[in-house]
């Protein structure tokens, strides 16, 4: 349950984070915050949570930006009096920007601007959200998106692996230190987002490299983004109350085994 909670997305301008501000909603949220650097993409997403039936404030932020990072956590504060539930979603890779992706070959820069937005905004996002999530009676946690990226590695993405892998780990510490504030993260597989689609369209062949993401799958499709938000509002609420530290892949199963299917 998240009746009358009040929530905060990151990332949540399209994808996975849109789904889950939308699904927050239609739980039985009382307000949703939904952040992103498309300030218009956000707009979009919380016209839809009021649809849904909640209250929505959309924020534009650049969450390079410690300075953008901690105003925004206010913003949602103080316009709903409080904040009960933090998603920790935004994420960008490497391939986004710079073609010179390999460990030996990646530009400072493009290891800097992912490893800011990946890993550094999650744990400034939570470092600015704990006093209020403290001081929530209704149920507070955090969700953390990480990905399959962060437990394997794959070629030409070496910081966001690492990044991936550092969420889970910042996962694990922060359900340490803020304790009774539950903290769990999702790790997604191949899901039908922008970003996924992105990734595969920097390809030479879009089609093979598709066909390739899905060969370790047991379930050879992409994953929704309205799957994965049942999984992070699920997490969010109280029905998960006693768990916390902990890591769920969604991958269609593709770590459960170490084969390929050829079909």
């Amino acid at each position: 349950m998240l009746e009358n909670k009040i929530g905060l997305v990151t990332g949540a301008g399209q994808g996975i984070g849109r789904a889950i501000a939308v699904e927050m909603a239609r739980r039985g949220a009382a307000a949703v915050a939904v952040a992103d650097l498309n300030l218009e993409g956000a707009e979009e997403t919380a016209a839809l949570i009021r649809d849904a039936g909640a209250e929505a404030q959309a924020i534009e932020v650049n969450l390079r930006d410690r300075d953008q990072i901690e105003a925004m956590v206010a913003r949602v504060a103080d316009r709903f009096g409080g904040l009960d539930t933090l998603f920790n979603n935004a994420g960008i890779i490497e391939t986004s920007l710079t073609e010179h992706c390999a460990v030996d070959t990646l530009p400072e820069a493009a290891w800097d601007a992912v490893y800011e937005v990946n890993l550094r905004a999650v744990w400034l996002t939570t470092k600015f959200a704990a006093p209020h999530l403290r001081r929530s009676t209704r149920g507070p946690a955090i969700v953390n998106t990480a990905s399959v990226s962060g437990l394997t590695g794959f070629s030409h993405g070496p910081v966001y692996c690492t990044t991936k892998g550092g969420v889970i780990q910042l996962t694990k510490v922060t359900a340490v230190d803020l304790a009774p504030i539950r903290c769990n993260c999702f790790a997604p597989g191949v899901i039908e987002t922008p970003l996924s689609r992105a990734f595969m369209d920097t390809a030479e062949d879009p089609v093979a490299l598709e066909r390739s993401m899905l060969g370790p799958q047991l379930l050879h499709r992409m994953g929704r983004p309205e799957e994965v938000a049942s999984l992070a509002c699920y997490l969010a609420s109280d029905d998960a109350g006693f768990i916390t530290g902990a890591v769920f892949p969604i991958d269609g199963g593709a770590l459960a085994w170490m084969g390929v299917r050829h079909e």
